[in-house]
């Protein structure tokens, strides 16, 4: 159990893994421009793309609180490291807490 409890190698790739994935299809370039923009729609769809597999990843890992801590914060250090203003990383970490937590109804609802 405690191994488990502290093995977070799975959770950090995972975390990378989601970011990068989010940086492909909406990069820091086009986040942090106020000139080129997408849709509203577009950028939720990608969001809650993403967040719909760390939800199951929540699941198949059996994530607690500890580690569904671990992973929105290295989700959050990923995307600062990408190159998001804070403005989207806070944006970002509190939509995939509430997926993770309540899962997707609660979060359309929030």
């Amino acid at each position: 159990m405690f191994g488990k409890l502290f093995s977070s190698s799975k959770v950090n790739d995972f975390a990378k893994n989601l970011a990068n994935d989010i940086a492909k299809r909406y990069p820091p370039a086009i986040a942090n421009s106020p000139e080129q923009m997408i849709s509203h729609k577009r950028l939720t769809t990608i969001l809650e793309e993403s967040f719909s597999r760390a939800a199951e990843f929540q699941k198949e890992q059996k994530l607690g609180w500890f580690g569904r801590a671990k992973l929105v914060n290295e989700f959050q250090w990923q995307l600062k490291d990408t190159g998001y203003d804070a403005k989207f990383v806070e944006m970002a970490a509190e939509g995939l807490l509430v997926y993770i937590t309540r899962g997707p109804d609660a979060a359309r609802s929030a």
